[in-house]
């Protein structure tokens, strides 16, 4: 078996994480706070770690699969805590680039390497082995680990150094969250204007605007299955941390800003926890085409 790997976050994606390692016949060590989130891994073969500040004194890498910037920092805090020098921390969350820095600092203070690693792709994806994993930070480092990540996922690209993985993701995000608005305007437009959802998915998908994107959310669409791969709630804090770049580099992103308040409105009207392609039901609503809320 491959060394140890120490895995903390077992959400969606860090189960997908998990499950993929285990795959590749490493030996993962997981930590979640929730209890039970790590039985079926547990069952496979996994081993729980019993704090954050076990996950460098026992595995040389530890990942980082987690909510948002005071998860992550609070966290990476508990490792570093226990952490030799010498070993890695791959923090493959999607995060501010702001936030990152201050992990890399506190990570350089007690000689521990750090890759930053975010994914393109949901958990679906990452199961089926076409997720991408984004990295930067010291090219030793991102070396060093590149074979670990290719077990998660095939494809990665080495961005650079220092945070240029977060500021990509954060761009990628621009196109996902943007795609899923359009999307949805066309939906609604088309169905108001007597079209079937079928046939104008069909040619959307076959037309020169095609993508993987609209190919993962037909399906769903078709079923009006809102099940969440990435909530509508992760998204807006996405678009948040895409605008606050925005705003530190002075740049203007105004479809990005309009996106925001659908999101906004979205998750007021209880969809807060569905798929963030819930956007063709908030547009739906504000179009009269009125349906239940989950909130009632």
């Amino acid at each position: 078996m491959a060394a140890p790997v120490a895995l903390i976050g077992l959400g969606n994606m860090g189960l997908a994480v998990a499950e993929r390692l285990l795959d590749a016949d490493h030996r993962v060590l997981v930590y979640n706070r929730t209890a039970g989130r790590d039985d079926e891994l547990l069952a496979r073969g996994a081993a729980r770690l019993d704090a954050p500040a076990a996950a460098l004194q026992v595995a040389d890498v530890c990942l980082l699969t987690l909510a948002d910037d005071s998860a992550v920092e609070h966290v990476a805090a508990s490792v570093f805590s226990g952490a030799r020098g010498g070993t890695t921390l791959v923090e493959m969350s999607t995060i501010s680039v702001a936030a990152s820095a201050r992990v890399a600092d506190a990570a350089a203070a007690c000689r521990v390497d750090y890759v930053r690693a975010p994914f393109s792709g949901n958990p679906t994806a990452v199961r089926s082995g076409k997720a991408v994993i984004l990295a930067s930070g010291e090219r030793a480092a991102v070396e060093r680990v590149t074979p670990l990540l290719r077990a998660i996922a095939p494809t990665v690209h080495d961005v650079g150094d220092g945070e240029r993985a977060r500021a990509l993701k954060l761009v990628l995000q621009i196109l996902i969250g943007g795609t899923a608005e359009l999307l949805a305007e066309a939906i609604v437009l088309g169905e108001a204007a007597g079209l079937e959802r079928r046939q104008l998915l069909e040619i959307v998908g076959a037309s020169v605007v095609g993508s993987t994107f609209v190919t993962y959310k037909t399906e769903p669409l078709l079923r009006d299955d809102y099940s969440a791969t990435f909530t509508t709630t992760m998204m807006r804090k996405d678009v948040d941390l895409v605008l606050d770049l925005a705003r530190e580099n002075e740049v203007e992103l105004p479809l990005t800003g309009e996106l925001r308040g659908v999101l906004d409105a979205a998750c007021e009207h209880g969809y807060r926890d569905d798929d963030f392609i819930s956007v063709v039901k908030e547009l739906k609503e504000r179009s009269g085409a009125r349906t239940p809320t989950r909130d009632g």
